[in-house]
């Protein structure tokens, strides 16, 4: 299921350049029980209220959401804009959402595991080019797949929310909390009904919990202990938090409902659970791919130092920001029209008529969609939450993207 916590690498910006959303009617404006907030008296704000408010009242049936929040970091602007609409859930008497909402960023994530790779290289405890038979010998199928080649997607492990196994496996108790060992005996070879190895490029969330063993391996630290250390603390991202296993109460009273309403063919496993609130569920089967909850504006904090900040040392952050292309898997020095869409370490770029080349990623869970897209030339960051997976072909979130940035463009600020 390629997008069980996938980038949607492909998808993103299909119909990204297509005509904006028609006007809404009355009466769909009138079920968001969103209004722009008093504070919002300026021309940008009020345009950029309008774009997610009728991205909600035209696409809330359709992609089964209630809310949506974004953030916007603008170079040289000490604040973000950051602005919320709809409600925490579905239904009557809901409550509008808050701005500071935690939402599930799901393969974001993986941005910041290959940057605990990248770091740890940088103190010379590891090379992106050792493999996995160097560090996690119990693997031998797999000894000769470098590290780098786990964390561009072209190391032939297939995924294992690809194994139907899997995804029934985890719709008969959503409570359940895999471990990472499990997760990977779903597509070891030794198992027989294990998928076949995959060539060139291809999405696969197994290369992430793989490199999630060696960052614990290499920086002799629990995972989420080095995402905190490393991360979390020195960028002070106080409302980014890490599980392997479930949200604790007092971070889902935070987030808003998030729904799984995917009816796609590849996610047929995971029917018992279509139109479930999934927030209590374990997170367990994403972990280092996925397992992250944020908001918006800390997103974009992040994003920045990623690409243009302190995280990464120049050759790290060139290793981070070198890509293989989508459509062949070989090594690319940029995207263009030609050939669109690449994908580094952790982190994917495209080219697009509209946008120019840009950073980016869609995170999806199985009731979560986290945007960023960083605009290298303008030095700005937008992201965006919306609260449900649906159906891979209602999912236009590259739409609302795209009028996010002509809003910006057109005042000037992008």
């Amino acid at each position: 299921m390629k997008q069980f916590c996938s980038a949607l690498l492909a998808a993103f910006w299909l119909s990204a350049c297509a005509s904006t959303h028609p006007a809404a009617s009355a009466s769909q404006a009138a079920a968001t029980n969103s209004k722009p907030p008093a504070a919002f008296d300026n021309v940008l704000r009020t345009a950029l209220w309008q774009d997610l408010h009728q991205y909600l009242v035209t696409r809330s049936v359709p992609e089964h959401i209630s809310a949506i929040v974004m953030s916007v970091s603008l170079h040289g602007e000490p604040q973000n804009i950051t602005i919320g609409v709809g409600n925490w859930k579905l239904g009557p008497h809901a409550v509008t959402i808050a701005n500071d909402s935690l939402w599930q960023i799901g393969s974001n994530t993986k941005a910041f595991t290959a940057a605990a790779i990248l770091q740890l290289e940088a103190e010379g405890k590891l090379t992106i080019d050792q493999t996995v038979g160097r560090w996690l010998p119990q693997y031998p199928a797999w000894k000769n797949v470098t590290i780098r080649r786990l964390l561009n997607m072209t190391s032939g492990i297939p995924g294992y929310d690809n194994a139907p196994a899997m995804l029934t496996d985890y719709a008969k108790n959503p409570q359940r909390n895999f471990t990472i060992p499990q997760l990977i005996a779903y597509v070891y070879p030794s198992n027989p009904r294990a998928p076949k190895p995959t060539k060139g490029y291809d999405y696969s969330n197994t290369n992430y919990l793989l490199a999630e063993l060696i960052v614990e391996r290499a920086g002799g630290a629990k995972y989420g202990d080095q995402l905190q250390r490393r991360f979390f603390q020195p960028l002070a991202l106080s409302t980014t938090f890490y599980t392997a296993t479930q949200y604790p109460p007092g971070i889902r009273v935070h987030m808003p409902a998030g729904y799984y309403f995917n009816h796609d063919p590849d996610s047929a496993g995971l029917a018992p659970l279509l139109g479930h609130d999934v927030r209590a569920y374990s997170v367990s089967w994403m972990q280092g791919a996925g397992g992250i909850v944020s908001t918006p504006e800390e997103l974009t904090r992040w994003a920045r130092a990623l690409y243009a900040g302190s995280v990464l040392a120049p050759k790290q952050r060139a290793e981070l920001t070198s890509i293989v292309s989508l459509k062949t898997g070989k090594p690319i020095a940029t995207t263009s029209a030609q050939d669109p869409r690449g994908f580094g370490l952790g982190v994917a770029q495209m080219t697009t008529p509209e946008t120019g080349t840009v950073w980016f990623y869609e995170g999806m869970t199985l009731g979560y969609r986290m945007v960023h897209v960083y605009f290298p030339k303008q030095d700005a960051v937008i992201a965006f939450g919306l609260n449900s997976q649906p159906d891979s072909k209602q999912n236009q979130s590259g739409k609302l993207a795209i009028a996010i940035y002509k809003t910006l463009h057109d005042a000037g600020r992008l």
